[in-house]
């Protein structure tokens, strides 16, 4: 699922994954577990799953239909380089944003 976002520095979202594992006190209160638990009662597919680590083939071509140039936030509802996301997996989305240079991808450091 992709949306335009209420986020003042970005445009849109792109998550060709979803879901995380807490793994500090940082993450007590986590936004994206809370919308995505809210976004499975809704019936969204891309969480079924509820917050568990999903990866969403189907998501990963989305920025090369988006013409117009866009500031990307990259997997806003999970981390991409989770240790349950194949390294596989994450050179295929690095690949789209390759092909996709016309937009700017925001891609969080979860190192923090």
């Amino acid at each position: 699922m992709a949306q335009n976002s209420g986020i003042e520095w970005t445009e849109t979202t792109w998550n060709p994954v979803t879901g995380c594992t807490k793994i500090s006190p940082g993450c007590k209160n986590c936004y994206a577990e809370r919308m995505a638990l809210r976004l499975q009662e809704m019936g969204q597919p891309n969480y079924r799953d509820g917050f568990k680590v999903t990866l969403h083939e189907r998501m990963l071509p989305l920025p090369l239909t988006w013409k117009k140039p866009r500031m990307i936030f990259v997997n806003s509802m999970s981390d991409l380089f989770h240790k349950d996301v194949p390294t596989e997996f994450i050179e295929k989305t690095f690949a789209v944003m390759r092909i996709a240079s016309w937009h700017t991808f925001q891609i969080p450091d979860q190192t923090i």
